[in-house]
């Protein structure tokens, strides 16, 4: 009998491949994620104000995570510019928001993660970015990764261009500025798992 459960539990085991089991973690509040662009003359700012996430990954025994999926949303409404609510309607306008108010990114392939500090080294998720109702693989550039006491913290950047997915880069001044369609999102979120 004692030799039954031990081979069913070598067997669970190596059938698993040895790894750990992978973990839900959440998206914390404390997240910042910030569009950056420019005008003909000058550069303007964004921030994404409702932003929800989860994450599977699995912490292993050298430090390193293993990531199976990551998931966020972004509401394309809640979208906040330093040029004021004239300026936050055309982008709501160019993104297609009221038919389509969400923005999300998907991890399409699984990848391991080690710590990155911000020195100069960096890791890139491979997913699938969703804008205007427009779906297209992108590659998203991580700077820093961190893994404290059952939070991953992430911090990096996204660079797209607004007419790849369809979206033509608002305007002002009666159409005598006209944004670039060269864009980057700038993001930093923490992932908490609440059973650690």
């Amino acid at each position: 009998m004692k030799t039954g459960i031990i081979f069913l539990l070598l067997s669970a085991w190596f059938s698993y491949g040895g790894r750990a089991i992978q973990k839900a973690y959440t998206l914390s509040p404390g997240y910042a994620v910030d569009i950056h662009g420019t005008f003909s003359i000058h550069s303007w700012s964004e921030r994404i104000e409702k932003v929800s996430g989860d994450m599977e990954g699995s912490l292993n025994t050298d430090g390193s995570v293993d990531v199976s999926s990551i998931r966020i949303v972004m509401g394309a409404r809640s979208i906040k510019g330093d040029m004021g609510s004239v300026m936050n309607n055309k982008t709501y306008k160019a993104l297609k928001a009221e038919a389509n108010p969400d923005i999300t990114f998907l991890l399409t392939v699984p990848i391991r993660l080690t710590q990155l500090n911000g020195d100069g080294k960096t890791a890139t998720l491979q997913g699938n970015l969703t804008l205007a109702g427009v779906s297209r693989p992108v590659i998203m550039l991580v700077r820093s990764f961190k893994v404290v006491k059952g939070t991953m913290s992430f911090e990096g950047e996204q660079k797209i261009r607004m007419t790849d997915f369809g979206v033509k880069p608002p305007s002002a001044l009666f159409g005598t500025m006209r944004a670039s369609p060269d864009i980057t999102i700038d993001f930093k979120t923490d992932f908490i798992n609440k059973e650690q």
